[in-house]
Order: structure tokens, then sequence, then C-alpha cells
């Protein structure tokens, strides 16, 4: 039996993460976030209520899970506390459940701002960031000198560590962005402020997970964003500040690899991508414009229009290899019906080298399937679905020799065919 599992994007994020770590929290205990910010949007849909995430474990919402956001998560307090203030006047007991790494980096004001200007001044080479402050606050981490939740423990010593960060930041608003500093003391108020809120949640998160899983307690490791947008891995340099693949969950949570059993990936039917980069599969056509009116395809987080395409089963041959996949879950299959026929992206043209990558140069090739008329919508026996729909999953297994364990026929939590559940 699996008791540590591993869920990832396998496209450019935007696969439906929210449902699945909400559907799999039934049988979990624990679900930590380990990286990324609240640059990431999980939609999270029970009973017809809809709840979008941010920042909070997606498995808040069910009461008898604990969450963690590990120190692989950049944290923006006032995301976190609003966040928290709209779930408690909901009726959801967060601050019980949830703990948070002392070592988590702090996203400040400054952050932000400068996130903002450097997006603004690149124009026509921008990379479509949230601008949300996620970048500038993981590269403060990797130069030592972020602020950190620890931090907020010692209120008289912030002042001393803050000074030279905002000195730094404000120079290159100033100077070169030519844009209006932040001030330094406004955000040492508010960094008290929220200190009040905030120092009863810190705690050791891997210590804690260490706790669960030597009592057997199932733990869920949620990521957010997909491998393509991976800072090492993805569409460089049009992805994210962070590593999204599998193995980020060790180290973003403080956990053991060695204990890590089951490793889920998420994919839809076909493919979107948000902002700007390379899209080999990218449509133009009749079907994009499907797929985009049928799948609502909106960022939860940014409300910009999602780019579509079809299924790329050449980037995801190297996704599952990345990431070590156990078993794919696959979602808005829905989206697809009443399509007259639905194609694959099987290979590149491209002889560049590194085609695999998503290059800009890569063209698809392309293997086409029949569509189907009947609805998918809701679904939860997969011998109820067409013949042809069938046939287009087991066509995607073949190429990626990669099981399917589960299939999202619909948002609600209960709108699910599962073949195979990753805890059992």
């Amino acid at each position: 039996m699996a008791r540590n599992v591993v869920l990832i994007g396998a496209q450019w994020g935007d696969e439906g993460k929210g449902k699945i770590v909400d559907l799999l929290t039934e049988h979990a205990e624990v679900v930590v976030r380990f990286q990324g910010g609240h640059n990431a949007g999980h939609t999270v849909v029970v009973d017809g209520e809809q709840t979008i995430l941010h920042l909070l474990p997606s498995g808040i919402l069910r009461p008898q899970v604990q969450c963690y956001i590990g120190n692989g998560v950049v944290l923006a307090p006032e995301a976190l506390l609003r966040e928290i203030a709209e779930l408690e006047d909901r009726g959801v007991d967060v601050r019980a459940r949830l703990r948070l790494s002392p070592a988590c980096p702090l996203i400040l004001p400054c952050h932000v701002a400068l996130d903002q200007a450097r997006e603004g001044r690149k124009g026509g080479l921008r990379i479509g960031t949230t601008g949300r402050g996620i970048g500038p606050a993981y590269e403060d981490k990797v130069g030592r000198r972020s602020l950190r939740l620890v931090d907020l423990l010692s209120p008289d010593t912030l002042e001393r560590k803050l000074a030279p960060v905002y000195e730094l930041h404000n120079f290159m608003l100033e100077s070169y962005y030519q844009v209006a500093p932040v001030s330094l003391r406004q955000t040492l108020d508010l960094l008290h402020e929220q200190a009040e809120v905030l120092t009863p949640l810190i705690d050791d998160v891997s210590a804690l997970i260490e706790v669960d899983q030597r009592a057997g307690r199932r733990v869920l490791f949620e990521g957010a964003q997909g491998t393509l947008l991976d800072v090492d891995h993805g569409t460089y340099p049009y992805v994210t500040s962070s590593n999204t693949v599998a193995g980020a969950a060790a180290v973003g949570a403080g956990a053991a690899p060695q204990r890590m059993d089951h490793v889920l990936g998420l994919v839809k039917a076909y493919t979107t991508r948000v902002g700007e980069g390379p899209f080999p599969t990218e449509l133009f056509d009749d079907a994009g414009r499907h797929m985009a009116k049928a799948g609502a395809e909106f960022g939860a987080t940014t409300g910009r229009p999602r780019r579509c395409g079809w299924f790329d089963a050449v980037a995801m041959r190297r996704v599952c290899r990345l990431n070590g996949i156990s078993g794919l879950c696959l979602t808005k299959l829905d989206v697809l019906d009443g399509l007259p026929e639905v194609k694959i992206c099987v290979g590149y043209k491209s002889a560049a080298r590194f085609a695999d990558y998503g290059g800009p140069s890569a063209e698809p090739e392309y293997e086409t399937l029949p569509g189907w008329t009947a609805s998918t919508a809701g679904l939860t026996r997969l011998e109820d679905l067409p013949e042809a729909t069938r046939a287009y999953l087991k066509r995607i297994e073949a190429l990626l020799e990669v099981p399917i364990d589960l299939i999202s026929t619909g948002p609600d939590r209960n709108q699910t065919i599962t073949l195979r559940h990753p805890f059992d």
C-alpha cells in the first residue's frame, strides 16, 4: 500500500490539481505543499461551491486532514492571511490544522514592485509572470538574503535584517527601473502585525512529516504549476522560479526521498498554457476555440485566457521520465466531447536537437483518431464511456507506457472514474 504519494502537474500547469488533491484527501491524513507561491491557483468544487486556493494546501477543506506548507514555498503573508480569513468566515477551521515551515522565505512588497517593474520594462520579451513577487523572492533565497518565517520570532532584529534587502531593491527600483521605492517602515509595521497571527502556526514541518510517516499516516505531497514550467527542466526562460518536478517534494518539504511510494502525474486530455513561451501543438482553429469555451480556460490566479492545443505525447514522455510517474490522472476529458476528430502529437518534424524540450522550432506530427458525440460529463464508470473515448485513452497509455489511474469527467470531486487509487 502506498502511504506517500507525490502529485505533480505534468504539463504547463492548470491541469486540475485542486480537485484531485481534494479527492485524494478522502484517504490522506496529511497534505504538504512543497514549492511555488501564491501564483498557483487550485480550484476545488464541492457540492457545486467553488473554492480557489493559492497557498493553502487543497486538503484544507477536509476537516480530518492536517496541512503543512514546506520550506520550498515562498510565502506572501498578506495573501495567506487573506485566504485563512476567507475560509474561516465560511466555517472552515484552518489554523488548528495548518503548520508552516520556519524556513519559508517571505514575499515582501519590494519583491512585488520589482517583479512588476521588470516585466513592464521587458515589453515584447516579457515571460508572462503573475507579477506577485515570486521570482524576486526566490532570487533572494538563493542570494542568501531572504527574510524567512523564523525571523518573525525575533521582532527586535527584523529591521537589521530587512534594511539591506530594501536598500538593494529600492536602488534598483529608483535608479534602474525609475519607479517609486517601497517604504521600509511600512513593511516593518506590516510584518509586526502579521507576526501575531503567523507565529503560532510556525512548526518544524520536516519533523512533523517524519512523525506522520513513522506512524503510518498517508501523506500527500502537493505540487504547484507544472513540470514544463520547472526552472531547470521546463521551456526556459518561460518558466516559473522553482522546481516543479516530483524530486522537489523531498527538498521542498524536508522529507526523505526513499519514502515516496507513488508519483501521480496530472494531465489534461488536451494541452493548455498561460502566458508566453513555445507551445508546439497550439491551435488557432475551431477545435482550439471549442476547448477554450468548453473548458472555461481562464487562469484561476490571473484570469488570463489559456492557449489551447492537442495532447502532446512527445512532451509527456519526457515528463514521465523526469518524474518517474507511476500513474496518470487525466482531467477535463469531457471538454473533447463533440469534436469530430481528436489528435495526438506523436513526434516533431523538426530535426533540431533537443526538440523534445518544446523549442519554438518544433513542428508537431499528429496521429488522428475518431472523436465522439456522446457526453462523457459526470460519468463515473469506464464502461460507460463511448468506444472512441476509450480508444483515445488506450492510445495515450500505449504512447506513454504509463497507466491511467484516474479520469476526471467534471469539476466536482464525485465526477471521477477511479481505475486504480494511488493510495492502494
